[in-house]
């Protein structure tokens, strides 16, 4: 049920995210969720995409350092209150949150909220036992391995 994500360190700098989107375009990389945190200088961008190792060979090419740490999706349902409600068990469980980015699926009427965790296994454990959804590479479209 963990996702890999590619995470690069881009300067703050006019055009600099365009290089990085543009490249992965062109090699057919589709990105399926991303985040970009200002840390000073340099960005933090953490990106979902459609060919993780494809992805990250091209960026270590193009000379931006990146690595790829794992994270959880889980599907909640798109109205107030429903983030809270699986923070709760988690947080009785002594499972923090590191970091974590939405999108919405309209479609279904879901917000996917991207997570990494304390302890990512034992979140797991505790929202799968609390009837969340989590959502796997496939439900992404995502490949993680080289083919």
């Amino acid at each position: 049920m963990k996702l890999k994500q590619i995470v690069v360190s881009i300067e703050n700098a006019p055009g600099r995210l365009m290089e990085v989107t543009n490249a992965l375009g062109k090699a057919g990389i589709n990105l399926r969720a991303l985040n970009l945190v200002d840390t000073g200088a340099f960005g933090q961008l953490r990106l979902l995409v459609s060919d993780v190792v494809k992805a990250r060979r091209i960026l270590m090419r193009m000379e931006i350092p990146a690595f790829v740490n794992e994270v959880i999706a889980a599907e909640i349902e798109d109205k107030p209150g429903s983030l809270a409600k699986i923070l709760q068990p988690l947080t009785n469980a002594g499972v923090y949150v590191v970091f974590m980015y939405a999108f919405i699926r309209f479609s279904q009427g879901k917000a996917v909220m991207i997570f990494r965790f304390s302890d990512n296994e034992k979140a797991i454990d505790v929202l799968t036992a609390n009837g969340i959804n989590l959502l796997d590479a496939e439900a992404f479209g995502i490949l993680e391995t080289e083919n």
